[in-house]
């Protein structure tokens, strides 16, 4: 899918991997306050944005967590276009949830065009090929049928089936780092978008890549925040140069992005 700036845009901000979740709250106060001050002309959700999505029929509960965080979101849309990207904790969320936060859903990849500049918008989970035993596992809930059986049985049972993969993915990273994007795939979805840059998040790594032809790949942080010093949370800004029209990137604590 291709996305043209609005010609207003000045600052644009990327997040992902907030990994919202209702034991997270020191996070989640971080991200509200976030999203109701940043002075961005647009933001980008790309994937993640919750720990768990087990179905947009949570959002039936306007008492829930997952009911809290698309009121949040609504109200910055009603200042701000705000784009979202499915990862993958939260790949169902869907066409309900959207109109619920007013947000857009975005197909993944995304190619952005700000500033004369072509930008490829990804979570980046499945980018990462080396990964074998989580692709064969994305193929599979990817699935329609996988979707639809998942989605029929009752919430409480998705809940409890969302724990359980949740505890064992938690397990495997006490042993495996995360696998990341692969440099061949990344090159060549630059090369195709005929795009000079790549945000993705998903790895948990944050840093920027220089690639081959003065591309480059940047990867966004993930955000926990429990009042420690392992705490971490960034914001990824583009600001619109005036007269040259370049680009200045700048990671940012939430809380300076306000």
């Amino acid at each position: 899918m291709e996305l043209i700036a609005q010609p207003h845009w000045r600052r644009v901000d990327f997040i992902s991997d907030l990994h919202l979740h209702s034991s997270e709250l020191q996070t989640h106060a971080v991200w509200a306050r976030y999203m109701r001050d940043t002075k961005a002309d647009a933001l980008f959700i790309l994937g993640d944005l919750f720990e768990v999505w087990v179905g947009d029929d949570t959002l039936t509960d306007a008492q829930s967590f997952e009911s809290a965080c698309v009121s949040t979101i609504r109200s910055t849309a009603a200042r701000i276009p705000v784009y979202c990207i499915v990862g993958n904790r939260d790949f169902l969320l869907s066409q309900t949830f959207s109109a619920a936060a007013q947000a857009q859903l975005l197909p993944d990849p995304t190619t952005l065009t700000f500033a004369s500049h072509r930008i490829v918008l990804t979570h980046g989970d499945a980018w990462c090929v080396d990964d074998v035993d989580y692709q064969a596992f994305r193929r599979t809930v990817r699935s329609a049928d996988w979707q639809a059986n998942f989605l029929k049985r009752p919430l409480p049972e998705r809940r409890a089936i969302a724990s359980d993969i949740r505890l064992q993915s938690e397990k495997k990273k006490e042993v495996a780092s995360y696998a990341d994007v692969d440099h061949s795939v990344a090159q060549e979805a630059l090369a195709s978008a005929d795009a000079s840059y790549l945000i993705h998040g998903h790895t948990h790594k944050p840093a920027t890549h220089e690639m081959e032809h003065g591309t480059q790949r940047w990867v966004l942080s993930d955000w926990h925040i429990q009042g420690k010093a392992s705490d971490r949370a960034e914001v990824l800004r583009l600001e619109r140069q005036p007269i040259s029209d370049s680009l200045m990137w700048t990671r940012l604590d939430p809380h300076n992005a306000c």
